[in-house]
């Protein structure tokens, strides 16, 4: 099995278990220092409006949203054997850019900064999308 486009897949998902992790550590302290009732938390509304530190469940949220097309991408590229040396290399810095979105938010949370990492990162999956409908509707 060649494992070149699954191995960003798994580095994507390690970065959003981390993520997990630390909006849990996170919560769970913050509940406990600010004796904050869990049911305080009910809704995304409501936690959003209790708790003062959010970034981490941001972020979290932000793993679920255009990543997903991501691993959409990939797991098509396997079951179609289509995994080259583009696509592979695109993924890579997809997910490399993910992390520094990640570590941005997570730490000194610029928002243009984010912003801009964020446009990137969408903008080379979008273009291996791309690629792979041209290469798809001109295959024949």
């Amino acid at each position: 099995m060649n494992t070149g486009i699954i191995l960003p897949v798994i580095a994507l998902v390690l970065l959003t278990a981390v993520v997990w992790i630390r909006l849990y550590v996170e919560r769970i302290r913050e509940l406990r220092q600010r004796r904050i009732d869990p049911q305080a938390l009910a809704t995304s509304a409501a936690a959003g409006q209790t708790m003062q530190r959010v970034q981490a469940s941001d972020n979290f949220k932000n793993l679920f949203e255009v990543p997903v097309l991501f691993y959409a991408l990939c797991a098509l590229l396997v079951s179609a054997q289509h995994d080259s040396a583009f696509f592979v290399v695109g993924a890579w810095v997809y997910v490399a850019l993910r992390y520094v979105h990640s570590f941005i938010h997570l730490t000194y949370n610029r928002v243009m900064h984010r912003f801009t990492v964020y446009v990137l990162s969408t903008v080379i999956l979008f273009v291996l999308w791309g690629v792979l409908a041209v290469q798809v509707l001109f295959s024949g």
